[in-house]
């Protein structure tokens, strides 16, 4: 647009106010947007982020001109104070030019006033629905740090290293922090609390990179800051890491304190480095530090994970000679090592001595002593301990609950277990699943089905829902029993609990109701199992198979390997021997004949046990033995199992003349 063109439009302006309108409308291009708040942050597109200078937008009036946003917000949020509504309402048709640049002026221009800085922010964030770009995050995070309000700050360092880390990978945290600080009033401590954010959020190599940072463009971190980083790195098992602080510590002058020797005590315990033990405390020592309660501690547990019970002992009585009391953490660790060296007396002599001295033990001292017993098979010393627990007022936890059933269990006190499980009841302790599915799958192998049962009932009154695996159980045990009308009761009441029964299940009924001659009810199950998607196995094909036999339906154990072989593939060379043993054994050798060619036809190999009957059978009723020899001669031949020919024809013949 040339000078000419812009003095016209000037000219016209002068005479028509309307034109006014229209000049705004087409230079104030239009966006998508909308004033509500939105749980989704709106990114700021590149259009918006950049100012949009043009040479006729001086002559709007200035509450709607787009270059003027920034002097209208920070106007309006003086005036008003901090009244957003009015400012929405004043800045509305300007909005669409508010991007992350604008954000920024706006916060500078504000930095001297930290509760303006913040609202203004959140109003942003959260009224607008727009995401504040990284540049916005760091001037608000040192614009409050500045100000002393450092739980906001930590919120929003918080709130931006977790963005960076899913939307914009690419963003550098630290160094818009250093950037920022060129504009801006600042804090060092913003840094410190950078390493914090990333440990808080558990990225501690994020965390440990920061701190190094940090060193090299010479902002010195606390040993709060260091003593934090320590941590994080201990908890994560990084130990050589933590070396590698302290010592970057010792270099840029920052003095540890009781703290960060606890931490390094710690370490060296990890590490199982305990003979640097006595050389870094001395080292604490020379430093101003005198152990104190924590660092005995960790020393003493040390020593009794890894079974030196004398080192931790002395520790003890050392600590009484430079005044440090041990507590409750020192008795427990001690009786935790006892225990686990099989001195469980000596464990509870130690009990009643810390009792005499006036500490009173918890829930985890009372349970190191009841594991401690139950190990040993000590049922009545543990019993003893859980009602002098309940006496004190302590509530037995689950690992109380676990340890005493199944020390139970391990002694074979079923009996016991369920009258603890009643008692404990009585005394308001909930019984875990864990327990019940324990107890009745030890009942089931136990040959206790109904005892199991009853345990099942109780259990589902308490809340918990039984899973497939103890349903299977139960209906397995009851079937062992034969008590096949509980098992089928409780099928029915998988179903009914929309538990669908699998594989194993029918197995176990199909099994059942085949031995107990119940055959035919066992195969409709089969048709069951087929609608519902499964299929038999050769488990279920046997128990039928024999069921059938048992039951002396010969024809319908033929015709059953016979659907099996042709639905589901399953091929059983066994039941097929068995069938034929059984015909040759009334005197049928033709139907026997007949069943080894369907065995060939079906591509099962015969063997001895499918020969010998025909053998066997031949001898005894005196039959043309070259018939019979070439009958038993093809059949192998075709399997091709047993050598040449001519060696083959001696065998059959001589088991004809009964010289095998």
């Amino acid at each position: 647009m040339n000078p000419t063109s812009i003095h016209a439009i000037k000219l016209n302006l002068y005479k028509c106010p309307l034109s006014l309108t229209v000049l705004r409308f087409i230079l104030i291009p239009k966006f998508p947007y909308s004033s509500s708040s939105s749980s989704s942050l709106q990114t700021l597109n590149q259009s918006q982020t950049n100012s949009i200078s043009n040479s006729l937008y001086h002559l709007l009036p200035q509450t709607q001109n787009p270059n003027n946003i920034v002097n209208l917000i920070c106007s309006n949020l003086k005036q008003h104070n901090s009244n957003l509504a009015l400012l929405h309402t004043e800045v509305n048709a300007l909005l669409p030019h508010l991007g992350a640049q604008e954000i920024s002026r706006v916060l500078l221009r504000c930095q001297s006033d930290s509760f303006t800085a913040l609202s203004f922010f959140n109003w942003v964030k959260n009224d607008l629905g727009l995401r504040p770009s990284t540049q916005n995050y760091c001037i608000v995070v040192h614009t409050l740090a500045w100000s002393r309000n450092f739980s906001q700050a930590m919120k929003f360092l918080c709130e931006l290293v977790e963005l960076v880390k899913d939307d914009l990978p690419s963003e550098d945290v630290f160094k818009n922090l250093i950037l920022c600080t060129e504009d801006c009033n600042w804090d060092p401590v913003v840094f410190d609390m950078l390493v914090k954010a990333y440990l808080r959020m558990g990225r501690v190599r994020e965390g440990l990179r920061s701190f190094r940072r940090m060193l090299r463009v010479g902002f010195v971190p606390t040993v709060i800051t260091s003593n934090y980083l320590l941590n994080g790195l201990l908890k994560l098992n990084y130990t050589d890491r933590c070396w590698e602080v302290y010592e970057e510590m010792e270099r840029f002058g920052i003095a540890p304190n009781l703290y960060t020797f606890n931490i390094l005590t710690h370490v060296l315990c990890k590490d199982g480095d305990t003979g640097k033990v006595n050389k870094f405390l001395e080292k604490m020592e020379e430093e101003g530090f005198d152990p104190d309660i924590v660092t005995y501690n960790t020393l003493i547990n040390s020593y009794c994970r890894k079974g030196r019970l004398d080192d931790a002992f002395y520790l003890y009585k050392i600590m009484y000679r430079r005044g440090v009391v041990p507590d409750l953490v020192s008795y427990t660790a001690l009786m935790n090592g006892l225990c686990k060296e099989g001195r469980v007396r000596e464990a509870h002599q130690l009990f009643h001595r810390m009792v005499h001295r006036g500490l009173s033990p918890d829930i985890v001292t009372y349970n190191t002593l009841i594991h401690g017993y139950c190990k040993e098979g000590k049922m009545q010393e543990s019993r003893s301990l859980l009602h002098d627990m309940i006496w004190n007022g302590i509530s037995p936890d689950s690992f109380t609950c676990w340890v005493l059933v199944e020390g139970y269990g391990k002694e074979g006190k079923f009996l016991s277990a369920l009258n603890l499980v009643v008692e404990l009841q009585r005394f308001g302790v909930s019984i875990s699943q864990d327990i019940y599915s324990y107890l009745i799958v030890a009942l089931c192998r136990e040959n206790r089905p109904f005892a199991a049962k009853n345990l099942l009932e109780r259990m589902s009154k308490d809340g918990h829902k039984p899973e497939l695996e103890i349903y299977n159980e139960l209906i397995k045990s009851f079937c062992q029993c034969d008590c096949i009308a509980e098992a089928l009761l409780l099928k029915m009441e998988m179903v009914d609990k929309e538990i669908k029964p699998n594989l194993a299940t029918y197995r176990a009924v199909i099994g059942c109701l085949s031995r107990l001659s119940r055959s035919m009810e066992g195969e409709s199950l089969v048709g069951e199992m087929v609608a519902s998607g499964m299929l038999p196995d050769l488990e279920i094909c046997r128990a039928l198979f024999y069921g059938y036999c048992r039951e002396n339906d010969i024809d319908k154990a033929e015709s059953l390997l016979s659907f099996f072989a042709k639905e589901f593939q399953i091929h059983d060379t066994e039941s097929f021997n068995a069938l034929i043993r059984i015909t040759s054994a009334k005197g049928d050798i033709a139907r026997s004949l007949e069943i080894q060619d369907m065995m060939l036809k079906m591509g099962l190999l015969p063997n001895p046990l499918t020969c010998n009957p025909f053998a066997i059978l031949t001898s005894r009723l005196r039959v043309d033995v070259k018939a019979a020899n070439m009958a038993i001669f093809d059949g192998m031949n075709a399997s091709s199992l047993w050598g040449d020919n001519e060696s083959l024809e001696e065998n059959a013949l001589q088991v004809l003349l009964g010289k095998l």
